[in-house]
């Protein structure tokens, strides 16, 4: 599956910081269950591929990424850990040369006109907006659209129930990213129905 599809399947995609292995197969099963299945763990603890190593083996209903890639080493650990997919913060032209070229999607980030051009000339059909509300969120998307329209676009940092809607109504958006559906004291708590609620929430929030 490409990058395109796969958000446009997601809609809405989870940013999750997973700081415990053993979370990580619970914590993807809740999710799936409110009906989130395409999941990003984000390099930004010691756990993260040990995470996506466990949800890949155990969620076989759950498609897991990584996110937060920043140098090829961490995108070639990640694909052998068992990513299904990447997500970056930003993207400079020696991760787009390594990324572009598979073996599994990729969504480079970009915060600029320019740099959402540069992507697209690496091939890349949808690039992530970050932090999107800073740098403009829905405004910004409406003003690429005529000029960037072929590029599509996954809007993250500043997302939440309160604008999401806004954001996959614009047509370059194919989904939004956040983690306002992840409270971090109930993956702590071990309260996985929690969770199960606010994914179903969260997917209700994010559909037109």
């Amino acid at each position: 599956m490409d990058s395109k599809s796969l958000l446009l399947a997601a809609k809405v995609l989870p940013v999750l910081v997973i700081e415990r292995v053993e979370d990580a197969v619970p914590l993807a099963n809740a999710l799936v269950e409110g009906g989130i299945k395409v999941l990003e763990v984000t390099l930004r603890s010691d756990a993260a591929l040990g995470a996506i190593e466990a949800i890949r083996a155990n969620v076989p209903d759950a498609v897991v990424g990584v996110g937060s890639v920043r140098t090829e080493a961490e995108w070639h650990a990640a694909v052998a850990a068992g990513a299904q997919f990447g997500v970056s913060p930003g993207c400079t032209s020696a991760l787009a040369d390594v990324v572009s070229k598979g073996p599994v999607p990729f969504v480079p980030g970009v915060a600029t006109p320019s740099e959402a051009m540069k992507m697209a000339e690496y091939g890349f059909e949808v690039v992530k907006l970050f932090p999107a509300t800073v740098v403009g969120g829905v405004s910004l998307l409406k003003a690429m659209s005529g000029p960037l329209a072929d590029i599509k676009f996954c809007p993250t940092g500043g997302v939440g129930p309160a604008n999401a809607k806004d954001f996959l109504a614009l047509p370059n958006v194919v989904c939004v990213g956040g983690s306002w559906m992840v409270d971090n004291a109930n993956i702590t708590a071990g309260n996985w129905s929690a969770i199960t609620e606010a994914a179903k929430q969260a997917v209700a929030a994010c559909t037109l």
